[in-house]
């Protein structure tokens, strides 16, 4: 069961089981105790790439290393962001759980503007009457299979191996985490399911430093790893979230996870000083506040998302990816009022050696989503977009034709699209950014003089006043 580096086998979801042996794992996968896996990380974290791999930012450190990694063993941007966004499950399940979704933004040299992939957390088709807690589908995985899908190099399960061992062995509470837990603890153990995962001893949540261990969730992903990522949506896996998450309120049916799926849209694009930027597109309309913002200095994206969204009530994606476009186009960015308080996300960037790059940005729509846990699954619901506003999903890549020069993504609520266009416009001068836009956490790869320019002067950079990390090559102008 090593975990290697190999060309895809398949570009669909396995559905059968190759043997008996795998059948008994997958058994034990959905218990609460998974079957020791022969060291299979192993593989994966020994370095056979020497010199510049590329360069990592996210929020969440263990998250970062575990990509890292990945491109240190010759995986691509694509495949060590997939491996990092299910890591994020495990040590970050506040914002960035299997239950919740997102957005990425993929582009690779000798393409025009590169590829959205937009995935952010949908409600349940009807209303459930018992759904006390409404969730949304879980779409993360499904999301990052695409993603990984159109732009990676290795089998998609050998990436969810990190995220496993991560669950079953136990991961160190990080900063983030620890604060979201403060924030919500009063939510979190009252209910039995999740104060058994973040609760302690003593009747707190889980701290700083304290071991994580999410032995269920790894079961979860183990299942996903033998079964394939469709059998969360239409296999054995699906029915038991279902009735998990129906237990815990969700009101979630076989038909949302069925029905509801990533969708790849062109990214929008602009063109200024002779560089092309691609940024998220609607529904993840944060890239509509943080490209307007970055034409205005970092100001004012809140507002033009606040009209943005007054108007485009009803439409479907396609249209709204026309319509922002042409906005954008026509310099014409008219602001409205100021949002409603947003949920809270979670971003990231890696570039590789080739100079190929994805940045991200998850949300639960809300701190831990629903605050419950689907079942024997393990995994963190996701809160239904129907009960609160959808958050500002923000990520922009910079290039100058074949040569790449800045990404950036941000989180932040209300103020994740400006956070976002500050950090992206200091990637492309090389520079630490001056972000002061209160809880704005931005992440960013920046090559000031383009990747064919000189690796060397590559680096990322996380905001220092988080508990992120950047890992990579570090000279940079003050």
């Amino acid at each position: 069961m090593a975990a290697r580096f190999n060309k895809h086998r398949s570009v669909l979801p396995r559905t059968g089981l190759p043997c008996r042996a795998r059948a008994a794992a997958l058994a034990l996968a959905l218990t609460s105790t998974l079957a020791a896996c022969g060291g299979a990380d192993d593989h994966v974290n020994q370095p056979v790439v020497s010199g510049f791999v590329g360069a990592v930012a996210a929020d969440e450190p263990r998250a970062a290393l575990v990509a890292r990694d990945i491109l240190a063993k010759g995986g691509n941007a694509a495949d060590a962001a997939a491996a990092l966004g299910l890591a994020l499950s495990v040590s970050l399940p506040s914002r960035a759980s299997l239950g919740g979704g997102g957005a990425c933004l993929a582009w690779r040299p000798g393409e025009p503007a590169g590829q959205a992939f937009v995935f952010v957390p949908q409600g349940a088709a009807q209303t459930n009457a018992q759904a006390d807690r409404p969730a949304s589908v879980p779409l993360l995985a499904r999301g990052l299979f695409l993603m990984q899908m159109r732009y990676g190099s290795v089998d998609f399960a050998d990436l969810i191996v990190p995220a496993r061992n991560l669950a079953s062995r136990g991961v160190p509470v990080g900063g983030l985490l620890a604060a979201d837990l403060a924030a919500v603890q009063s939510s979190l153990l009252a209910d039995d399911k999740a104060r058994a995962v973040f609760g302690n001893d003593s009747g707190h949540v889980l701290a700083a430093d304290d071991i994580l261990v999410q032995t269920r969730l790894a079961g979860a992903l183990e299942r996903m790893r033998i079964a394939g990522v469709g059998d969360l949506y239409t296999g054995a896996l699906a029915q038991t979230f279902i009735e998990g998450a129906q237990a815990a309120g969700g009101g979630l049916s076989s038909a949302d996870l069925r029905g509801d799926v990533p969708v790849a849209e062109p990214p929008l694009t602009v063109h200024a000083r002779g560089l092309d930027i691609s940024f998220l597109p609607p529904p993840a309309d944060g890239g509509v506040g943080m490209a307007a913002a970055y034409m205005a200095g970092g100001r004012g994206g809140e507002r033009v998302v606040a009209a943005w969204r007054a108007r485009q009530s009803g439409k479907g994606s396609a249209t709204m990816v026309a319509d922002a476009q042409a906005l954008l186009n026509s310099g014409s960015l008219s602001s409205g009022g100021a949002l409603p308080a947003l949920p809270a996300s979670t971003s990231f960037v890696v570039t590789d050696r080739q100079g190929q790059t994805v940045a991200c940005a998850l949300s639960m729509n809300n701190l831990f989503g629903t605050g419950r846990i689907a079942g024997s699954t393990g995994i963190v619901l996701g809160a239904s977009p129907a009960q609160r506003p959808l958050p500002l999903l923000a990520a922009g890549i910079v290039h100058q034709g074949t040569d790449f020069r800045a990404a950036a993504t941000a989180s932040g609520q209300n103020v994740a699209a400006d956070t976002a266009a500050i950090a992206l416009q200091a990637a492309v001068a090389g520079v630490r950014p001056q972000v002061t836009n209160g809880n704005g956490r931005a992440n960013f790869v920046s090559c000031p003089g383009g990747l064919s320019g000189g690796a060397g002067r590559c680096f990322g950079w996380t905001d220092p006043r988080g508990a992120g990390l950047a890992v990579g090559s570090t000279p940079v102008a003050h």
